[in-house]
C-alpha cells in the first residue's frame, strides 16, 4: 500500500510500504479516508520535532472507515462505518494513567509522533481507540483531534462565564481554545499575526483580535480590560516571548496554561509568579471528553465549520504538501483526502 513519509529534513514522498495484517482480537482494520496535518507534522518535517525519529509516517488526525474487525470488537463497529481515532496511548500504570489523566501518560505513544502514523491507505487500531461517527462531513472527522487539544486547554484553565481570555495563537490549536471559550461565555482576545487567522477567530467567537505585530500586545491587552489583564491566558504558540507574554497578560489571581511548547528555554522574572499568585497549567493532548464536546460542537456548527479547512489535497498528490505549509504559514489547516 502507498503512505507518505518524511524521510529526513524537508523531504517527504509517498512510498509503497507494507499493508497492516489482518486485526487481532479488539482490533479494527481502517480504510483512512482523511488526514488532517498538524503543527507537530510540520515541525517533524522541519527538522524541529525532538520526539521523532525519521523515517516517519505523519498523521494523527484522522477520520475512517471500517474494513474488517478481529475477533471481540462490538458489532457497532461494523464495515463501512465512520470513525473518528484517539490517537494516543496509556500504560496504564503510570502515575498520569493511576490519576485517571490518560492523557498525559508518562509513556505515551501518539501516532505520527513516536509510532507512525495515520497518512497511509489502511491502518489497524484497537476498537478502544475509535469514535463511531455518522452525522459529521467525512472531511469533519479530521478536524475533532487538533480542535479537542484546544478544548482541553479551556477545561485545564477553568474558563467559566464571564472570564476574559487572551488566546496567543490562532492555528487550529487556537482556533479550538477560541471556540471553547467563547462557548464558555468568555470574553476572547485572539491574538496572531495573520489577518486571515484573525478574521477566522472573530468568526468564531472572538470578541477581540490583536496583531501583536502592531505594538507592544501586553499593552494592548491591558487597555482592552481597564489595566486588570485577562482571568486567563492560554498559550498555543510555542514561543519564549509568547510563553513569556501569557504571564504578564494574566491578572491577578489569574490562570495560564501553555498548550504550546518552547523549543528554546525561556527566562522569566518569576516574583511575578507570587506577586500575582498565579496558577499555571501545562496541557497535553485531550480526553474522551474533550473529544465529544468537540464532536457535539462540529455537529451544531454543519457546514460552518469547512472554513477551519484552508486546503484539501488529494493523496496521490500529497507529497509536497508538507513543503506547500511550510511556504505559507497563513494556512491553518490542510486535509488529505484518500
Amino acid at each position: 500500500m502507498k503512505a507518505l513519509m518524511i524521510e529526513a529534513e524537508r523531504q517527504s514522498a509517498l512510498h509503497d510500504v507494507a499493508a497492516p495484517a489482518s486485526p487481532g482480537p479488539g482490533q479494527v482494520l481502517l480504510g483512512v479516508r482523511h488526514v488532517g496535518l498538524c503543527g507537530s507534522d510540520l515541525n517533524t518535517y522541519r527538522g524541529l520535532n525532538p520526539l521523532v525519529q525519521l523515517p516517519r509516517i505523519p498523521g494523527h488526525e484522522i477520520g475512517a472507515e471500517v474494513l474488517a474487525c478481529g475477533a471481540g470488537v462490538d458489532a457497532a463497529f461494523a464495515p463501512g462505518k465512520r470513525v473518528i481515532a484517539v490517537p494516543y496511548t496509556a500504560c496504564g500504570t503510570c502515575t498520569s494513567c493511576r490519576k485517571g489523566r490518560v492523557n498525559a501518560c508518562r509513556y505515551n505513544r501518539t501516532l505520527g509522533v513516536q509510532q507512525d502514523g495515520g497518512l497511509a491507505e489502511r491502518i489497524v487500531l484497537p476498537a478502544e481507540k475509535l469514535i463511531l461517527n455518522e452525522t459529521l462531513e467525512p472531511a469533519h472527522l479530521a478536524l475533532v483531534e487538533p480542535l479537542s487539544v484546544g478544548f482541553h486547554a479551556v477545561a485545564r484553565g477553568k474558563v467559566g462565564k464571564g472570564d476574559r481570555v487572551a488566546v496567543l495563537g490562532c492555528g487550529m490549536i487556537g482556533m479550538g481554545v477560541v471556540i471553547a471559550a467563547a462557548a464558555a461565555g468568555a470574553e476572547v482576545i485572539a491574538i496572531d499575526p495573520a489577518p486571515a487567522k484573525r478574521a477566522l477567530a472573530h468568526a468564531f467567537g472572538a470578541a477581540h483580535t490583536l496583531d501583536p505585530l502592531a505594538g507592544d500586545v501586553v499593552a494592548a491587552v491591558a487597555a482592552l480590560t481597564g489595566d486588570d489583564g485577562v482571568d486567563v491566558a492560554i498559550e498555543a504558540v510555542g514561543l519564549p516571548e509568547t510563553f513569556t507574554q501569557a504571564v504578564a497578560m494574566a491578572c491577578f489571581a489569574g490562570r495560564v496554561v501553555y498548550v504550546g511548547y518552547a523549543k528554546a528555554p525561556v527566562s522569566y522574572q518569576t516574583q511575578v509568579f507570587n506577586l500575582k499568585e498565579l496558577d499555571i497549567h501545562g496541557s497535553r493532548n485531550a480526553t474522551r471528553a474533550d473529544f465529544e464536546a468537540v464532536i457535539a460542537w462540529l455537529e451544531q456548527a454543519g457546514s460552518r465549520a469547512a472554513a477551519l479547512i484552508s486546503r484539501s489535497i488529494a493523496f496521490a498528490d500529497c507529497a509536497d504538501a508538507l513543503g506547500i505549509w511550510d511556504a505559507d504559514r497563513d494556512i491553518l489547516k490542510i486535509v488529505i483526502s484518500l
